[in-house]
């Protein structure tokens, strides 16, 4: 569908800009969707726009900054199926570092019933990088998006972080996660604030989609805004055969509002609070809730998937050190972890969108249901009861 000049001000709103100011607003990035075999460069170039991401996997497109008199050709281009304003994307939390220590296992991994097993799957981490070094992970391979640095290594510790959750090996030292050992890919898209434009976003999301024959697991731990063109982006790369798994939010707000969590086609997770490990509602409380519940900062809503662990979980970090953060991010790669542990087990790549829809549809019919009394979990703040991860029965 087409989007013309009346639909797009409705979009921007009048936080961004309105032709009625008296003074000249300047120019704003845009993200901008073209038709299937249209070329990027030649539209930007007809227009005069000097792009600072092209897209020709996950979508067809630029983003670039444009002037309003542009912006207005722009809208009644043929070419031109989408624009929408560049928004940021974040990764927030407060870490304590610590040294590595002799190998545990984490309660969040022990609660999820992911004993360790060896898994041969590539796991894509767009986020703020991983330490490419970590003597606990098994990263193969690294790229970064964000300007002024020159490779994926991670300069905030939040995508390693994650990536310890989903795949920290199996070496006596340090974590295990819940797909011990399975290949990372370190997706730079954040800077060292943990904050990035979608424009920047969608370049990792084109990159998976362009390596989709290897990678079959994404893990997004960030959100902001709702973007059009970032849910497309990850629409086109899942019918490549990669399984998308991101963050619900820590708002303690609606997720449907927020990209990409709001987008059909991911497993949308939030977080619960788990101390011992196991069900019970016997672990100690803490400053997010009591354990075995929904932790208070999560997001919560119709687009949520399933629930994993989310507070206080002791993960890898920068530095070649470990962390404990809590947030929906790091809820996320435990389902990442899930899946990669699921396809392995099962010697099984998706390549289409209806295979990761069968995929992501096991995950949660495995899952434990919210209800049970011996290990489900209370204090969901809505009527979509979703599951709590579970890959014991893998």
């Amino acid at each position: 569908m087409r989007f013309g000049r009346h639909a797009f001000g409705i979009l921007l709103g009048l936080c961004l800009f309105s032709s009625t100011f008296a003074q000249p607003q300047p120019p704003a990035s845009y993200i901008v969707m073209l038709r299937p075999g249209v070329q990027p460069g030649q539209v930007a170039g007809r227009h005069g726009i000097a792009t600072d991401h092209v897209y020709q996997h996950a979508l067809n497109g630029f983003a670039g900054v444009i002037p309003e008199p542009v912006l207005n050709r722009m809208l009644v281009d043929p070419d031109v199926i989408w624009i929408e304003p560049d928004q940021m994307a974040f990764a927030v939390a407060r870490p304590t570092k610590t040294p590595p220590p002799p190998q545990v296992t984490p309660p969040g991994i022990a609660r999820v019933g992911a004993i360790p097993l060896a898994v041969d799957v590539d796991i894509a981490i767009i986020d703020t990088g991983i330490d490419l070094t970590h003597s606990d992970l098994n990263v193969v391979s690294d790229v970064s998006f964000v300007s002024r640095t020159r490779s994926g290594n991670d300069d905030n510790g939040h995508g390693t972080h994650c990536a310890g959750i989903a795949a920290a090996m199996d070496n006596d030292i340090g974590v295990i996660g819940v797909a011990p050992g399975a290949r990372l890919w370190a997706v730079k898209v954040l800077d060292r604030n943990g904050s990035g434009a979608y424009s920047t976003v969608i370049s990792g999301v084109d990159y998976v989609a362009a390596n989709a024959a290897d990678i079959s697991v994404a893990n997004m731990s960030l959100g902001g805004p709702n973007s059009v063109a970032l849910n497309t982006a990850i629409a086109n790369a899942v019918a490549k055969g990669v399984v998308f798994v991101v963050a619900a939010g820590n708002s303690g707000a609606n997720a449907g509002s927020s990209s990409p969590a709001n987008s059909p086609d991911v497993l949308c997770v939030s977080a619960i609070v788990d101390t011992d490990g196991q069900g019970g509602h016997l672990g100690t409380g803490t400053s997010y809730g009591a354990d075995d519940t929904f932790a208070s900062f999560s997001n919560y809503g119709e687009v949520v998937d399933i629930a994993a662990p989310g507070v206080n979980v002791y993960s890898t970090y920068k530095g070649n050190s470990y962390a404990t953060l809590s947030g929906t991010s790091m809820a996320s790669p435990h389902v990442a972890g899930a899946v990669a542990r699921y396809l392995s087990i099962h010697n099984f790549k998706p390549e289409d969108s209806a295979a990761v829809d069968l995929v992501r549809a096991m995950i949660i019919s495995l899952a434990t249901l919210q209800s049970s009394t011996t290990e489900g979990f209370t204090g969901d703040r809505d009527a979509f009861a979703e599951p709590l991860l579970n890959v014991s029965s893998y």
